[in-house]
């Protein structure tokens, strides 16, 4: 059984583990170094009831986390938010992140959240794809500003308004 839950200090270690295990890949973060539970206890403070961080539950096991942060920092993008989705790899290739991106968008509105942003590396086709079945579309495209080991990585910005 899939669960979403408010995360909660205890669950930060799981969180930087699953962020940390992404980081190899060069798919889904910029970091090209782990991260200590140190190192996010900043971003975890800025987490909400209107920008929640939560773990998904599978089983009562930490599968993943869904993170909703503040766009820009500015008044006027407080409907807008980034929408970040880790799976454990123990959990990947299971659905669990087509089952984030669905709760996401139902859970939105009801923290008054009009506009998800998604901030996808060009080569990263599995979450620009799963985003674009989602409705997402491409709205921004900044060529060539991530250097991945001497590689050159294009940032792609998806959009999508809900309710």
């Amino acid at each position: 059984m899939i669960e979403y839950k408010t995360a909660t200090h205890d669950d930060l270690p799981k969180i930087v583990d699953i962020y940390n295990e992404s980081i190899p890949g060069k798919l889904a973060t910029a970091d090209l170094e782990p991260v200590t539970v140190d190192d996010r206890e900043e971003w975890f403070q800025q987490h909400n009831d209107k920008r929640p961080l939560q773990v998904i539950l599978v089983d009562d096991k930490i599968a993943g986390w869904i993170s909703l942060s503040s766009f820009y920092g500015r008044p006027a993008y407080h409907e807008t938010v980034e929408v970040s989705i880790y799976i454990d790899n123990g959990f990947q290739h299971q659905g669990l992140g087509q089952q984030a991106i669905d709760h996401v968008i139902s859970l939105a509105p009801s923290i008054g959240v009009h506009s998800l942003l998604a901030f996808i590396f060009g080569h990263n086709t599995a979450s620009r794809k799963l985003f674009e079945r989602n409705g997402f579309e491409q709205c921004g495209h900044l060529p060539k500003i991530a250097d991945m080991d001497g590689i050159d990585r294009d940032l792609e910005i998806y959009g999508l308004h809900v309710g």
